[in-house]
This record gives structure tokens, sequence and C-alpha cells, in this order.
């Protein structure tokens, strides 16, 4: 059963509000009653939705549609959610930072965290109500079209610029590849830097959600650098806090950085039950 007891009971999504984000959504799911419930919901909420059954489909779909946001179930015949994920993030074509929410089993703790490691910006897990998966498109979409002043200010630091109008970041000068998140992680680092944050401000703060598993924070942090350190495995710029969070800044680690990042990622798998890496 993929959706949640709540499910059908209690009224549809109401049409949108003046100011309520919409835009172009393509679901991806191989059971058609999962898609067009879905679709139907998304529909009722102002969006334009398409639909598409299987991974090639999908990748068809988004080439022809140039959707806004793509639903995406992580189990689909011949190609799974993940190479889809994997396919549309290596586009060339804009498609790279579209934003992904993508649909997983409850309990698969693992596929989730790959689906985030792949380049999706939030999952939802199954069963689930259609109306908390529209509040969470509108939430990304949301984000994503955030508007941002003309003159809004280019940051700087370490190499890396990120320009927040253009939504357009480089390192040394080189344009990076980043997703929705990604690209919001970062201005809020340079925004912040020398601050300590912790996954839950960071939450709060870039995913705009009071609440939510802190996995999918740690793994964003991971994601990031290893698109703008020049040794991921030994970070020098997102700096990993004992027991805090994370600090950007360009400076040296201190000498006892070693054992600090490993008892704070050790403590940090522990509590969310996902492998941290240098998260």
């Amino acid at each position: 059963m993929a959706f949640s007891n709540a499910t059908g009971r209690g009224p549809a999504p109401a049409a949108p509000a003046p100011g309520d984000v919409t835009g172009r959504v393509l679901v991806v799911d191989d059971d058609p009653t999962v898609s067009e419930v879905v679709a139907g919901y998304l529909e009722r909420a102002g969006f334009t939705v398409h639909r598409a059954a299987d991974g090639p489909a999908a990748l068809e779909a988004a080439a022809r549609h140039r959707p806004d946001l793509v639903v995406l179930d992580l189990m689909l015949p011949g190609m799974d959610g993940l190479e889809v994920c994997r396919r549309l993030r290596a586009n060339g074509n804009g498609m790279g930072s579209v934003p992904v929410v993508m649909l997983t089993a409850r309990g698969d703790e693992d596929d989730r965290i790959l689906g985030l490691e792949v380049g999706a910006d939030d999952y939802v897990t199954k069963p689930f109500s259609p109306r908390e998966l529209v509040l969470r498109v509108r939430s990304v979409l949301r984000r994503a079209s955030s508007a941002v002043p003309a003159d809004e200010p280019r940051l700087a630091a370490a190499g890396l610029t990120v320009d927040p109008a253009a939504r357009r970041a480089t390192r040394d000068g080189a344009e990076l590849a980043l997703t929705l998140r990604e690209f919001d992680l970062l201005a809020y680092f340079l925004q912040h830097a020398g601050q300590v944050c912790d996954r839950e401000r960071l939450m709060r703060e870039v995913w705009g959600w009071d609440f939510g598993d802190l996995s999918t924070v740690t793994v964003h942090v991971r994601r990031l650098r290893s698109k703008i350190e020049k040794d991921p495995a030994d970070p020098q710029l997102i700096r990993t806090v004992w027991g805090a969070g994370y600090r950007f800044e360009a400076g040296p680690y201190p000498a006892d950085r070693t054992a600090s990042v490993s008892a704070y990622e050790a403590a940090s798998v522990s509590a969310s039950g996902a492998e941290d890496g240098h998260a």
C-alpha cells in the first residue's frame, strides 16, 4: 500500500491561493494507482503534471516537458530511480539542477541515503499522504523560485564565489554543478562564515523545516564537500566542529582536528543511523 491511512479522508488540497507556488511536475511511478492519485492531488493544487511509468520514459519526458520538479519513485522497472536521478544530474542541457523528490519505502534507510547521495533534494517515505507530498513539493519549489533582489551582493571566500541572483557558483573561476539544496547550503555557509551551524539550524534555515531527518543535512554536506574541497576526505572549508555542527572558514585546522572530527562523526552515525563519512 503506497498511501497512509489518512489518504482519502478529509478535504483534498484546495485550489492554489494567491501567492502559492505552482509549476510543472513530472511524476514517475510504475504503479498507475499511485501515479494517478499523486497527479490528481498536484493538479488540484494548481500544478501542471506529466507522468511516466519507467526510467527511460522519465528521461524522455523530462527532456520534452522541462519540468520544474520531478517526483521520482525509487523502485522502477528496467532503470531504477537512482539511475534516473544520476542521469538527470549528469544532463548537460540544464536539467541537472531540477529539484527531485524521491519516493522510498519506509525502513529502507540505505536507499534513502543513496537517493540523497545521487542528488535527490528531498524524499517522502511510503506509505505517504498525497497531501503531505503536495506540501513537500510546494516547499521545494518555493525555495527554488524565491525571488532574489538583482542587487543582492555576491559572496566570495576561499576561491569560491556565489551569485544568489543568478544562482551561479564557481570555484577558482570554474562553474560548479550544484543542486538546489547544495547551492542554498553553500550560500548559507558563506553568509555565515566562521559561525558554527548545527544540523537542526541548517534544516530550519536552508530546508525551511522545523523538523525532519537530520541525515538529509549530513549527506548534503558530504556532497557539497565533494564539489568544493580539494580533498573531500580531508575537508579544509566546511569543518566539522565536535559536538556542535559545521563551520565554514578558510584557515587551517587546529592540531587536534583528526580526533575531534572522528569522534563527532562516530556520534553522528549513531544518532542518525546513517553512514556520515566526513559529514
